[in-house]
């Protein structure tokens, strides 16, 4: 094997050191051990074993507890994590990562690069669909020595860097997990990873209690004692407990769009909504394909035009976030700028309507649809008030439902909807985030699937076409007829490019320093005085 000088050099140089002590005290910020940061977690998670779910809030809390490989700036670009350095052969099908060799998990165990092959291809292949399918695309996985992991893929795959984040490939301990069934481990209720922080206590509808873990692999860190993740479901209590001090930070949804404003202007808070770059969360009308009237493009194109999106994001979100414009977010690879949803035009709604045989009754209803709302805080719930009034506007009466959140993931992942409110991450590059929703070989009963049933050959074989390019070209060119058809066709009706704030008392330090912003190993996070 053929290992590139550039790609070890690459992967080398990307790596900037954290601020060193000398650093932070010439800028008056000495980096400071002890204390507890007190954050939110909102809705509280199932479990926070990565892998098993994959919901947000799991993401954020466990990203404390485990790590992945590498890790990305804002630009995206690879930084070493639990893998020092690694290359790329010049046949560019085989990835090979040097480990580092004082790595521990949280139970006193070395991790090796068993760990890591056992991680890859087997727990991640069998409860990640995502990983599954990136994954499948590995010829062989050897470990020449203990910290020494050579991945061969049956072909090049120019993605392929960006799955090793914490979020997308969390490393487990293979003796916790191997010849055991992955969901129901004893290690899924109390996780065991290699991060800054092992788990302490879970007070369910309470708090979630993350601790130092004393034999960290970089000396000195982590900085703070603890993290204490309390459980609020109600906003307002969320608003209040950040407004007087009782926690230090909000991050994601905790603060409802409408009350950033407020945020914004007390002197202790900084309020910031980068660190979502890797991410690009974008959120859409979720479209069920077995519904009669949504099988109908027309029926999706109206919908589409009878939503002014500049109203969204403007009076419901505040500015945190702008209009989508096609199903690839802005801040990701490939999005084509030319491509661009037709605007909002009640006007058209309604002769879509009528091409569609959908006829106005006499109380001027046209057809009933069901609409499941996203049960993650209240500005979901005013979001979907929007579209029901919208959507009235051109005679389709928007029943609304509501639910919990493990039965919404439930009922969308069971098809059991007509219509509700959705959003999935990029991460980064078309092919690992917007294929899933949209080929017809991911058509599965499983959440954050090809739920809504939509299918296109032509589609199908774009993405195939751009996943197995190996040119930035080529891809480029299949990524922009896809969103051509998506954007003519609306198999969800895509609605925002999503930015969180991340909301903290200005003595935390480093709470968004990288692309994945909040679901970074807090490592290197401390409090000021």
């Amino acid at each position: 094997m053929s290992i590139t000088r550039r790609g070890l050099m690459a992967a080398t140089a990307a790596a900037p050191v954290l601020m060193r002590v000398a650093d932070a005290r010439a800028q008056g910020i000495a980096p400071r051990r002890g204390g507890t940061l007190t954050t939110i977690l909102q809705p509280e998670p199932p479990v926070l074993q990565i892998g098993v779910n994959n919901q947000g809030p799991t993401l954020i809390a466990a990203g404390k507890i485990f790590q992945g490989l590498i890790k990305f700036s804002p630009t995206l670009e690879p930084m070493p994590e639990l893998a020092e350095s690694w290359s790329l052969s010049d046949d560019k099908l085989t990835y090979t990562f040097r480990l580092r060799q004082n790595v521990k998990f949280h139970d006193g165990r070395p991790m090796t690069a068993e760990d890591v092959i056992f991680s890859i291809m087997k727990f991640h292949m069998e409860v990640a669909p995502r990983a599954r399918a990136i994954f499948s695309r590995i010829d062989k996985a050897e470990a020449p020595d203990a910290h020494t992991v050579a991945l061969t893929l049956k072909a090049p795959f120019e993605p392929f860097l960006l799955m090793f984040d914490v979020t997308a490939c969390a490393i487990v301990p293979k003796h916790l997990f191997d010849g055991q069934d992955y969901r129901t481990a004893p290690a899924v209720q109390r996780p065991v990873g290699t991060g800054p922080f092992r788990f302490a206590e879970w007070q369910r509808g309470n708090f979630i209690r993350l601790e130092r873990f004393e034999d960290y692999w970089k000396p000195g860190q982590p900085y703070l004692d603890a993290i204490i993740y309390r459980i609020v479901p109600d906003s307002q209590s969320r608003r209040l407990a950040l407004e007087t001090g009782q926690v230090m930070m909000t991050a994601a949804g905790d603060i409802e769009p409408f009350d950033v404003p407020a945020m914004r202007a007390r002197p202790n808070l900084e309020v910031r909504t980068d660190g979502w770059e890797y991410f690009s969360p974008l959120s859409w009308i979720e479209t069920n394909h077995r519904v009669p009237a949504l099988a109908d493009v027309r029926v999706r194109q109206a919908i589409s035009r009878a939503i002014n999106r500049d109203f969204i994001a403007q009076r419901l979100w505040f500015g945190v976030g702008k209009p989508a414009t096609n199903p690839v977010a802005s801040t990701t690879k490939f999005h084509d700028a030319n491509v661009k949803l037709p605007g909002f035009d009640p006007r058209a709604a309604a002769q879509l309507l009528d091409a569609a045989g959908l006829r106005p009754n006499a109380q001027g209803v046209r057809t009933t649809i069901k609409h499941l709302v996203l049960p993650y805080g209240e500005i979901w719930t005013r979001l979907s008030e929007y579209l029901r009034q919208s959507l009235r506007q051109v005679g389709i009466n928007l029943e609304l439902e509501s639910t919990d959140a493990g039965s919404w993931a439930r009922r969308i992942g069971a098809w059991e909807y007509e219509t509700s409110i959705n959003f999935v991450y990029q991460f980064g590059d078309p092919t690992l985030g917007v294929e899933r929703t949209y080929v017809s070989s991911n058509i599965q009963k499983v959440t954050f699937t090809n739920t809504g049933g939509y299918s296109n050959p032509r589609v199908d074989a774009l993405f195939a076409t751009a996943r197995e390019a190996q040119t930035a070209p080529e891809r480029a060119a299949a990524f922009s007829e896809v969103q051509k058809i998506l954007v003519e066709e609306v198999p969800q009706i895509w609605l925002m490019e999503m930015a969180f704030p991340t909301i903290h008392d200005k003595k935390v330090q480093n709470p968004v320093k990288l692309g994945t912003g909040v679901h970074a190993s807090y490592d290197d996070v401390f409090l000021t005085a």
